[in-house]
């Protein structure tokens, strides 16, 4: 388990790297409405258990097939998520490192991406679901401070792997 502090101490070369990796290491051989399942449902349980108040849900393509929310979210938290999932749709990368790799060059992602941050966030917590290299879908959580929200997807991709 790990709550997302690590990433902070990186620095942003270390940090994309790190997230890449994420990336690559967490690529399926099969992934279906099944795992979808138990995939989100890890998140909700364990936001309960841990008392986090998240949305956390799990999308292929443009169908979301998994939504669920803990006590301490909002709507707002739903915005989010689309907002996030639409970054990683658009640019095939989790939501922190767009983040990061725009900072990585000098500038912020609301700066450079000449995208409408009402629609588009680069705020971690959204990441791609791939099955053999392809871009199946997103996964994501917003609630949490946005490295925490990363860490809580990377750590339930990591238990359903």
């Amino acid at each position: 388990m790990t709550d997302g502090t690590e990433y902070l101490a990186l620095s942003t070369e270390d940090k994309l790297r790190t997230l890449l990796d994420e990336e690559r290491e967490l690529d399926f051989d099969a992934f279906d409405l099944e795992d979808a399942w138990a995939l989100g449902s890890w998140l909700r349980s364990t936001a309960l258990d841990r008392g986090l108040g998240i949305a956390c849900a799990v999308a292929f393509g443009e169908q979301r097939v998994f939504h669920a929310a803990t006590p301490g979210s909002g709507a707002v938290n739903d915005a989010w998520l689309d907002r996030k999932f639409r970054v990683v749709r658009h640019f095939g990368h989790s939501t922190l490192a767009v983040r990061t790799d725009y900072e990585r060059g000098g500038s912020s992602f609301a700066e450079a991406a000449a995208l409408d941050p009402l629609t588009y966030q680069a705020a971690g917590g959204g990441f791609p679901l791939r099955l053999r290299g392809a871009l199946i879908g997103t996964v994501g959580v917003s609630g949490l401070e946005m490295h925490h929200d990363h860490a809580l997807v990377v750590e339930a991709l990591r238990a359903h792997h």
